[in-house]
């Protein structure tokens, strides 16, 4: 099994309110867990959010911690409740109400990953799938909790900037409406998971840095932003989408051309987003 849930990268001294996540960036892939899938090596990465975490792996050098998955998406799914169990994948788990995600194969231990390509052959016993919640999910979600707990303390606020990639054709509907195809999305629940000035801020350091924004379509955020998003307690949680084909070769999975000079292009926004959550004192925005 993977060897760690998470890995945790903080600043020498923490001086912003602003947390950044990668829940589907985990790429440790034992062969423990392979054998037990229909799937080669490389087609199980295809639901992966891959080198997202690279990405933001400068968070630290603005004052703000950063969280990233060990565990690969394919085998927990950080992004969804501890009990979206899929029943056509795990045994002894009966059908409840309908959960779109979960009915897709999309659930907390996933059964199928990109293009719905099954990843078993059969189903999984409810024991196994309860370990991987235990030893993967919980502690993930602990420390997330605990380091979103410390800001809020230190700051009097919380903001938990959630990072995902998407498959370039994931926004051929609104890019079809767009005058320029959008590179960003921006999640927050249709504002119910964040005030809309951190919103609006967020949404200025992309497009400072010459990306195209869109927001909450196709993706409103999942599981992390409505667990985490309560703005009325200045708890703010927005999720990031960026286009894959950017800074990677998606049939490939592996850094394209553009990738370092996008990493590079990134860290501007990465502080200009860690720079809203210092001190009320040093940002009267975050206090209004």
């Amino acid at each position: 099994m993977p060897k760690v849930p998470y890995h945790l990268d903080l600043p020498d001294v923490i001086t912003s309110c602003v947390v950044f996540s990668s829940p589907h960036s985990g790429r440790d892939y034992p062969w423990s867990f392979l054998r037990t899938t229909v799937l080669d090596e490389h087609s199980i990465r295809s639901s992966e959010d891959a080198f997202v975490d690279r990405l933001f792996d400068c968070a630290p050098q603005f004052g703000a911690p950063l969280l990233r998955a060990n565990a690969p998406r394919a085998f927990v799914d950080l992004n969804r409740a501890a009990d979206e169990f899929d029943p056509a994948l795990i045994e002894g788990i009966g059908r409840g109400g309908h959960n779109p995600r979960v009915a897709s194969g999309l659930g907390v231990v996933p059964r199928v990953v990109s293009n719905g390509r099954a990843i078993y052959r059969g189903k999984l016993t409810l024991a196994e799938a309860t370990r991987r919640i235990q030893h993967y999910w919980q502690p993930y979600h602990a420390q997330l909790r605990a380091l979103l707990d410390g800001a809020h303390t230190s700051f009097g606020e919380s903001v938990l900037i959630d990072c995902h990639s998407m498959p370039h054709e994931a926004v051929d509907a609104v890019a079809r409406n767009s005058a320029r195809r959008p590179e960003i999305v921006i999640g927050d629940r249709f504002g119910a998971s964040a005030a809309p000035e951190i919103v609006a801020r967020i949404d200025a350091a992309f497009v400072s840095a010459g990306l195209s924004v869109v927001r909450n379509t196709p993706f409103a955020g999942a599981y992390v932003t409505q667990a985490y998003g309560h703005p009325s307690r200045r708890q703010h949680a927005i999720q990031i989408e960026i286009d894959r084909s950017i800074y990677m070769d998606e049939t490939e999975i592996r850094p394209n051309a553009n990738y370092h000079a996008f990493r590079r292009l990134l860290r501007g926004v990465v502080a200009d987003i860690a720079a809203i959550g210092h001190r009320e004192q040093d940002l009267p925005l975050a206090a209004e």
